[in-house]
C-alpha cells in the first residue's frame, strides 16, 4: 500500500482547506446528508451554534479520507478544525457544547456567523 495518505500533496490540499476556512468539519457525507451518526451529531452541534462552516465529505476522497487521519494524528472522523486548530471529533464538540467551552470559543475567535 502506497503511503498517499501522508503525501506532500495531501498534506497540502488539507493546509489549504483547514486554513482556507474559519470552521472546518471533516465528515462521512454532507450536511446536508450525514452519512454516519457522529458526523450527524457534529453537524447538529455547529448548526446550533449558528455558523458558517465548511463541510468536507471524506468518503468522496480516499487521499483527504487517510490524509486527515495522519495530520491530525487523530484516527476517527469527523474532526473539527476551528481557525486552523483540530478540536477533535464528535465527543470532544459534544463535552465542549454541552459545557459551553464551544460556543465560547467560537466567539472569541470571531468566526463568521451562518447566512
Amino acid at each position: 500500500m502506497s503511503d498517499f495518505a501522508d503525501s506532500p500533496d495531501t498534506r497540502q490540499r488539507i493546509d489549504q482547506i483547514v486554513n482556507g476556512n474559519d470552521v472546518v468539519l471533516f465528515m462521512k457525507g454532507t450536511p446536508l446528508f450525514p452519512q454516519c451518526g457522529f458526523s450527524s451529531r457534529a453537524v447538529a452541534i455547529l448548526e446550533h451554534c449558528g455558523v458558517a462552516y465548511e463541510g468536507v465529505d471524506v468518503l468522496q476522497d480516499m487521499e483527504i479520507r487517510q490524509g486527515i487521519k495522519a495530520y491530525s494524528d487523530w484516527p476517527t472522523i469527523p474532526q473539527l478544525y476551528v481557525k486552523g486548530e483540530f478540536l477533535g471529533g464528535s465527543d470532544i464538540m459534544t463535552e465542549m457544547f454541552e459545557a459551553g467551552e464551544l460556543q465560547e470559543l467560537l466567539t472569541e475567535r470571531q468566526v463568521a456567523r451562518a447566512d
